[in-house]
């Protein structure tokens, strides 16, 4: 005995015919779109660690309560997280579900002949009629010769008084080739992803990069990502040039960067040159590096308390705000006691109001201003992994008098620890550069995408389908014959001008051939 189901009851077949039918209908996928392009407005707004791990760390700095929050939500890698990848797939197992079966309608429209004529031609929307001196055998074939010209007509057939013809087919093919491009573009993406790799590393004028892991500062791989994918070239900074606007209401901005690089696509292979600038990228053999940002590495020179160097070299500062006002951290490796300086770079400073600023993001007056500390910072022992963070955890801050000391210095300028703890020297300032690079292999399959998208695009916009008929019936023509002749037109898009298209199809009907 079967069990009787309750109205609305779905068995588990039909449930999953159902829930197919639910996501790969075109409302669905229009909502996954909707979808990814709001999922993918985070990825823009926040840092992203892929991207810029110093911005990321910065952010997370200033912002300590939502940082477990974004993190736990995975906002500091929108791209791979998963329930991004989860709207992604959703979204392409949509799109194929709605592309593939209006192929096979598609194609049968395509094989299916234009439709017989109505039987009241007359009550159709746009159509018109007139009496002919030709025969209706007569009036039919210069109706298909015409039509034949831009429509597929209907083979004549025994008995038919009409011609039905049709264009515009292409308009569903634009539709089809759209639709079929955002998966070109996502399937482009999805390359890139995958076998792709993009990486961010800060660069001091003078110095030169080698493509490999161990030079780069962060490295986001695909998930697929070989490390025999890197390609062998090196560059380096030659000269960074900054143009400041130096009046106007953005007095104190940078208007042009511009880095002046020298570089060898192979380890033997000539040495060439190139402009890097900001949205100009320098390309090697598929592999894209960008200037993303700048700023100030000041040289200085650690002594220990027997006059011995300990730390020398450019040291980066990561900028603040737009005045580049600009923090860091020196962290000798070796020395004894250890000794870590952090604290700020002023550009250009000046005391305003008995607080010191920087009012110019130029190098015109540079400033370090430092705290001190010693004791155990982790540095021998690792425990301080970043080169921007002082761990302080079992430090103390080393004092004079039973006050804090500062180490203020301006190029040129040393500063004597007490205890005999050393020295520190400011030598100069040295610019830097932030620079991605990555490679992209599905970015020609995505630029591919696009340029089909517009094609079906414009194809879809601009091709109006129509079906046109033409009816000829016997008549009577001042007592000898003729016929009376009815032709209809119909805009299968709904916002065709028809009436201009039905005038212009009357004149070539009506001309008397020669």
């Amino acid at each position: 005995m079967t069990e009787e189901r309750r109205p609305g009851e779905l068995s588990a077949r039909e449930l999953l015919r159902w829930t197919w039918r639910q996501v790969t209908s075109m409302r669905t996928a229009l909502v996954l779109l909707l979808l990814l392009a709001l999922a993918a407005i985070p990825g823009s707004v926040i840092p992203q660690a892929g991207v810029d791990s110093l911005a990321v760390t910065r952010w997370k700095n200033d912002h300590p309560k939502l940082t477990p929050v974004y993190e736990r939500l995975d906002l500091f890698s929108v791209y791979s997280s998963p329930w991004f990848s989860a709207i992604y797939l959703l979204l392409v197992l949509s799109l194929v579900g709605c592309i593939v079966p209006r192929l096979f309608v598609y194609y049968r429209a395509l094989r299916a002949q234009p439709p017989v004529a109505p039987r009241h031609l007359g009550r159709m929307p746009v159509q018109a009629s007139y009496d002919s001196e030709l025969e209706p055998e007569e009036v039919l074939a210069r109706a298909r010769a015409v039509l034949g010209r831009r429509h597929r007509v209907r083979p004549a057939a025994d008995g038919d008084d009409f011609v039905a013809a049709e264009r515009g087919y292409v308009r569903e093919a634009g539709n089809l080739l759209f639709h079929l491009s955002v998966l070109i573009v996502l399937a482009g993406f999805a390359v890139g992803g995958l076998w792709g790799y993009q990486g961010g590393v800060i660069i001091t004028s003078g110095s030169t990069f080698s493509n490999s892991l161990t030079q780069y500062d962060d490295f986001k791989p695909g998930g697929l990502f070989r490390q025999a994918q890197m390609k062998d070239f090196r560059f380096t900074v030659d000269k960074f040039d900054v143009d400041w606007l130096k009046s106007g209401p953005r007095v104190g901005q940078a208007r042009k960067f511009e880095a002046h690089l020298s570089y060898r696509e192979s380890l033997d292979g000539p040495e060439k040159h190139y402009d890097l600038r900001v949205n100009h990228p320098l390309e090697i053999d598929g592999t894209d590096v960008f200037l993303i940002g700048h700023g100030y590495a000041p040289v200085v020179t650690v002594r220990d308390g027997k006059g011995n160097i300990t730390y020398t070299g450019p040291t980066p500062f990561l900028p603040q705000d737009a005045s580049f006002l600009s923090f860091g951290v020196i962290k000798p490796p070796v020395s004894d006691p250890q000794i870590g300086l952090e604290g700020l770079f002023y550009p250009t400073f000046d005391m305003r109001k008995g607080d010191p600023v920087t009012v110019f993001g130029d190098d015109l007056n540079p400033t370090l201003s430092m705290l001190a500390y010693t004791g155990d910072l982790g540095i021998e022992s690792g425990r301080s992994q970043s080169v921007y963070v002082l761990d302080k955890t079992d430090a103390t801050l080393v004092e004079k008098d039973g006050k804090p000391i500062r180490v203020d210095l301006q190029p040129g300028d040393t500063f004597e620890l007490p205890d005999n703890l050393g020295s520190v020297t400011f030598d100069r300032v040295d610019p830097w550069i932030r620079v991605q690079i990555s490679q992209t292999p599905g970015k020609g399959v995505a630029l591919v995408g696009v340029i089909l998208a517009l094609i079906g695009l414009c194809a879809s916009l601009f091709i109006r389908p129509r079906r046109v008929w033409v009816r000829a019936s016997p008549g009577t023509m001042d007592g000898n014959g003729g016929s009376r002749v009815e032709v209809a037109v119909l805009d299968r898009s709904g916002n065709g001008e028809m009436d201009e298209i039905l005038s212009t199809l009357l004149g070539q009907l009506k001309e008397v051939p020669r």
